[in-house]
């Protein structure tokens, strides 16, 4: 990789402005998240967070502003698979009958393009290796890959989110982006998905997150970010993430705010 990109963030977002039905959810957002680092996005309900990763992951397109990573535009990073998504509310049906391995391989589909057509036809027994390994690694990351044969209708709430936390995992990407990872887990499960978290930041991803927990982002992440409707201060979490900096960042929000 070329030094001048890596000097770049890895993602600038300048300017963005997002609506729904006319209705402003993102004014005026100007944002450098560092690159190879743990960054944690924290704010009221109906600040605005997931909205900012659906503009980051290309499923909205904002009003104005201008989005790049690496240097280039965000798009192409997306396009290379360099950008890997876990969505708050995941769009699965844990009743259907696929099981765990499955799940995660879904997440090599991207990669699978650059196959042979043949390949990408043929059963899964046929996959290339390098992507069975990919899936194999991040299901022993997650330690469910004893559970690989299971339905997933058969795990349990933490268990769910490993699984998705590995189908993220198996992309291979550069930078995670991670709406509420520790939402509605167990404490075994939490801290868990925090060392993996820890460990990909650690071997030079980079880790941006959604988060409500605010003992767990103390704890280990590098920067953060305060965000209602607008970014309301950037910093370590030493300072962004006091009491008194929190109880600032809650007012302006209420009830009738959408779309987090």
């Amino acid at each position: 990789m070329s030094s001048d990109i890596a000097n770049h963030a890895a993602i600038r977002v300048e300017g963005v402005y997002a609506a729904y039905q006319r209705q402003p959810v993102l004014s005026d957002i100007n944002l450098d998240f560092p690159r190879g680092r743990w960054t944690a996005i924290v704010g009221p309900n109906g600040a605005g967070k997931s909205t900012l990763f659906r503009v980051l992951t290309g499923s909205m397109s904002p009003l104005k502003g201008e989005l790049s990573a690496f240097g280039e535009r965000i798009f192409h990073a997306r396009r290379a698979g360099r950008i890997a998504y876990m969505a708050q509310r995941e769009a699965i049906e844990w009743d259907f009958p696929i099981s765990v391995w499955d799940t995660v391989m879904t997440g090599r589909f991207g990669h699978m393009r650059e196959d042979p057509l043949w390949q990408r036809l043929a059963p899964s027994r046929f996959v290339h290796s390098r992507h069975t390994e990919a899936v194999r690694s991040a299901l022993a990351d997650v330690d469910m890959l004893d559970f690989a044969d299971r339905h997933i209708s058969a795990l349990s709430g933490g268990q769910k989110k490993r699984v998705l936390l590995a189908r993220c995992l198996a992309q291979s990407a550069d930078i995670l982006l991670l709406d509420e990872p520790l939402a509605g887990v167990d404490p075994p499960s939490e801290a868990l998905i925090l060392e993996v978290l820890a460990g990909q930041r650690k071997a030079g991803r980079t880790v941006i997150m959604v988060t409500h927990d605010m003992p767990g982002a103390r704890r280990y992440v590098d920067h953060v970010v305060l965000i209602n409707r607008t970014v309301r201060g950037t910093g370590s979490p030493e300072d962004m993430l006091s009491d008194a900096r929190l109880a600032t960042l809650a007012v302006g929000s209420s009830d009738d705010d959408l779309q987090d």
